[in-house]
């Protein structure tokens, strides 16, 4: 299926939220395409280049791997200037990629499948409660950056929410994003957490 992209310095995870302030005239028509039709976009991270389009030819590279993004709400803040908050839906492989002459890019993509529910396990339950308790703090603070309903008992869901705390390189991000065990993902999660001292 081909599938308009939105590169990103900025790697998108299956159930996260993304908030985007569009301007670019290529992405305000995006963003009303998908209004009017209910359609989505892929969110890819950027491995080379800029996410405003310049003129001169600047190399972009985009990475293979990418997630789908379905519009959650718009808010016209001021003309030629959208506040957009998304959701990251399913992931995908990018088998193409080709810009249009207005700056979009397109690309042939092949679906990668969900993960399977699996549960944390108790020898990962440190990074479970540790969540639990990230969460209520930036709740406490009025910065929730997560969709409900929270599901703990999900080690990919887990995983990936750690994945958007952590200040990890964009890099790691994108391979743990790509990564097809959601309980590996979650290990090398929790031994990071372990070896920073984040939960014992």
């Amino acid at each position: 299926m081909t599938l308009p992209l939105f590169p990103l310095g900025t790697v998108l995870f299956p159930g996260g939220l993304l908030a985007l302030k569009v301007f670019e005239a290529r992405y305000l028509d995006l963003m009303g395409r998908c209004l009017r039709e209910g359609g989505s976009f892929g969110v890819v991270a950027l491995r080379e280049g800029s996410e405003v389009h310049r003129s001169g030819g600047e190399a972009v590279a985009l990475e293979r791997c990418g997630v789908i993004a379905g519009l959650l709400d718009v808010d016209v803040a001021q003309p030629g200037i959208m506040q957009v908050r998304c959701r990251g839906l399913q992931r995908f492989e990018l088998q193409s990629s080709r810009q249009q002459d207005d700056g979009l890019w397109l690309g042939e993509i092949s679906l990668i499948d969900d993960d399977a529910a699996v549960p944390p396990g108790e020898a990962l339950a440190g990074s479970v409660r540790g969540l639990a308790d990230a969460i209520e703090a930036l709740r406490g603070q009025g910065a929730l950056p997560f969709l409900e309903p929270f599901r703990f008992d999900d080690a990919g869901w887990v995983a990936n929410r750690w994945c958007e705390l952590l200040p990890i390189t964009l890099e790691a991000k994108q391979q743990l994003m790509r990564l097809g065990d959601p309980l590996v993902r979650l290990q090398l999660v929790d031994e990071y957490l372990r070896d920073k001292g984040v939960v014992s």
